[in-house]
């Protein structure tokens, strides 16, 4: 949609397409029909910090899984995470495990569906392909070998956590002090067979895409969206490896140096920008006192999450095969990565690890302990849960009084963070591309393609 103001015109892509929310982008030309800015308008409302407000904490976390439907288990874990901090009660081992082993494998589902069914058909289609066919079932008639394999894996890794938890969407199987149900043994037999389908899967879907996609894309990659920020993760506390459930928050700015910090810590490192064109707030590094500017040449105070986040900011990754694949990658992009698009590469790394760490806990000794629960007595407390989402670090940070109701609450959501570092890939895509007034629709869809990398 193109409309004209008293300085020039503004392109209007609305909404922006296959992303797992909603948005619009506004790019602004000047008299000669070059880009003047840009926007990403993110148009949907934050109202969980205030519809959590006077619950009792204990059901919290059957609330807030309802952020996200794509998402819902890193809502639902985070959330009981915190809750255990402001009872000041340590989950059982089994209870932690079991809520990692459901974290990692939602993670699974999530990525396949990102890259197969929102990313893939701007690489298996091409970019410039008509919008008509430029989506999940183009990609089915262009691949239909590969796609019948796609879906057959998301369904599994979905019925895998339904079978064994109840629900794959909007999950109650995590409560306050640990885990509802233990795993019988015939469970565990069984999820650990489907675990290693996943894997063989993910290894497959990671050749297929660095031979067919990204080899064949290195000029889009190394050109779209591309801008320099610092970046966030979590890593763990002993050796600094990649975590998705716990470990310690780890800020790199882009010259590769870094600072750890502990969960409850976040506020102290970590600010929060408004904008008066956008409702989600911008959060940014505080600590580094260099305040907030999105400007393309001299950003200040910007970061980014994700999935290239975290894999730039850990040392290294505990699983071997995730381990020669983040070691090759670097090896092509060196450490800190900052091309855009490679969050597709790094999403697939993270899956091999998903799968990887899910067999791992599948055959820990104590994975089938009934003992999942332990004692819990609401109280007055403070406490911050966080854990990584598909889209980035998750904060939930809860306070409660004496009858353990929640008093305030502060969520910082995956996509959040990625907030203003998508509007700088946004209009570094758009500044690039457009010139003299001039686009079309494989244009606009790449600009949109510098949004869909950080599957928002």
């Amino acid at each position: 949609m193109l409309r004209r103001t008293k300085m020039g015109k503004v392109l209007t892509i609305a909404p922006v397409t296959r992303i797992e929310g909603h948005a619009k982008i506004a790019i602004h030309l000047d008299d000669t029909g070059n880009v003047e800015n840009a926007f990403l308008h993110i148009q949907s409302l934050r109202g969980f910090e205030k519809f959590i407000e006077g619950r009792p904490a204990e059901e919290v976390p059957r609330l807030v899984n309802r952020i996200c439907g794509i998402c819902p288990w890193m809502h639902h874990i985070a959330s009981n995470k915190a809750v255990d901090r402001c009872f000041d009660v340590t989950p059982t081992a089994t209870g932690y495990k079991l809520r990692e082993l459901c974290q990692v494998l939602a993670h699974v589902n999530d990525k396949i569906l990102h890259f197969f069914f929102l990313a893939a058909p701007d690489f298996v289609l091409g970019p410039d392909a008509d919008h008509s066919v430029r989506n999940v079932m183009g990609v089915v008639k262009a691949a239909p070998e590969l796609a019948s394999k796609v879906v057959k894996m998301r369904q599994l890794g979905q019925m895998m956590l339904e079978k064994f938890a109840g629900k794959a969407i909007h999950p109650i199987a995590g409560v306050v002090g640990g885990f509802s149900k233990p795993m019988v043994e015939e469970e565990r037999k069984e999820l650990l067979e489907g675990a290693r389908t996943l894997l063989d899967f993910s290894t497959y879907a990671l050749d297929f895409a660095i031979n067919n996609v990204f080899s064949k894309y290195m000029d889009v990659i190394g050109e779209l969206g591309v801008i320099k920020t610092g970046f966030l993760g979590t890593v763990d506390r002993q050796d600094g490896s990649l975590r998705l459930f716990d470990g310690n928050l780890r800020m790199m700015k882009a010259d590769g140096s870094f600072e750890e910090f502990q969960n409850r810590d976040y506020a102290d490192h970590i600010g929060e920008h408004t904008v008066p064109w956008g409702y989600s707030k911008m959060p940014y590094a505080k600590f580094w006192n260099e305040g907030f500017d999105m400007s393309l040449g001299a950003p200040k105070g910007i970061y980014r999450s994700n999935t290239l986040a975290r894999i730039n900011v850990c040392d290294k990754i505990s699983t071997p095969k995730a381990q020669a694949a983040l070691e090759a990658f670097r090896e092509l992009f060196g450490r800190p990565a900052q091309q855009t698009l490679l969050y597709h590469y790094a999403r697939l790394i993270e899956m091999v690890y998903a799968c990887e760490r899910t067999i791992e806990l599948l055959e820990w000794d104590g994975i089938t302990d009934p003992h999942v629960r332990a004692e819990v007595t609401p109280r007055a407390g403070r406490g911050v849960g966080v854990v990584e989402a598909p889209r980035g670090t998750l904060i939930h940070d809860y306070t409660t009084d004496d009858d353990g109701c929640v008093t305030s609450a502060n969520l910082i959501v995956g996509t959040t963070h990625n907030i203003a570092p998508m509007n700088m890939s946004v209009r570094q895509a758009a500044s690039s591309l457009i010139k003299d007034g001039k686009y079309d629709e494989g244009i606009l869809n790449r600009v949109e393609m510098a949004v869909r990398a950080y599957d928002p």
